[in-house]
């Protein structure tokens, strides 16, 4: 089974820069979106029907603003949106799909590189989706959890981890929660299998950093340890050119 991850940054502007037709011939099983900007009655349900998917979809309250989505060519059993804390529901930023063999999580860490306020929320954030993952292990079996993490969690995920080291997305504060997060029971799918530099999945605009792969690796998809055996590849896409970020593509035996 494919499953992707991809922050589309604007489900609509990826539509005019040909997503569809990547999609199809990318053909995933799964597809998790992030920051899709878009009300579900905003887009056209038979553009993902026709692919042969299932749409879940949790907008945020805030029009034009974050959202997550899942796109599966198998029927979920259930879908929950949200997880129950009014302020990360009120911007849309998780989604649950449980399958038979296993549960996938689509979910968006806000950023906090407009300001204190939104990095004081993001901390936050991060306390609270942590117990939230604790309680998924709790819940299920096996879950994979995709989506865009806003944050790099070793120097070999940026691309200049000395200039950066005081930017959102590589504090130090960021980094210690990812150790916190790996050592209660989650395997970086990509890191599994890949150890080699310069591997991202988000650059800025600014500066031609893309083609100067000047990037940051802030896009995964984290298993408990149970799915690790059944993890075939793990590839990131950087040559797909919808959004500032990448698809992130892992193939598991589930």
């Amino acid at each position: 089974m494919n499953i992707i991850t991809y922050n589309v940054n604007g489900i609509r502007s990826a539509i005019n820069k040909s997503f569809l037709s990547w999609l199809q011939q990318e053909n995933p099983d799964i597809i998790c979106l992030q920051e899709v900007k878009a009300d579900s009655n905003q887009i056209n349900a038979d553009d993902f029907e026709s692919l042969g998917y299932h749409i879940a979809w949790h907008s945020a309250e805030k029009k034009g603003y974050s959202g997550v989505a899942i796109l599966s060519k198998p029927k979920p059993l259930k879908t929950i949106i949200g997880c129950g804390i009014d302020y990360i529901d009120s911007e849309g930023r998780i989604l649950i799909n449980e399958y038979p063999n296993f549960s996938l999580v689509s979910v968006y860490i806000p950023s906090g590189s407009s300001g204190d306020e939104r990095q004081n929320l993001k901390m936050k954030f991060l306390d609270d989706f942590l117990q939230f993952t604790e309680n998924l292990k709790k819940t299920y079996e096996k879950v994979i959890i995709a989506g865009d993490f806003n944050i790099c969690h070793k120097p070999i995920d940026i691309h200049d981890p000395i200039r950066n080291a005081n930017s959102s997305g590589f504090l130090p504060e960021e980094r210690e929660w990812f150790d916190t997060f790996v050592s209660s029971g989650w395997i970086d799918s990509f890191r599994a299998i890949n150890h080699q530099p310069h591997q991202y999945t988000w650059w800025t605009y600014r500066a031609g950093a893309r083609a100067k792969n000047k990037g940051w690796r802030i896009d995964y998809q984290m298993l408990t340890p149970n799915l690790l055996p059944h993890l075939k590849d793990a590839v990131i896409l950087s040559d797909v050119v919808h959004s500032d970020h990448c698809p992130y593509k892992i193939n598991v035996d589930v």
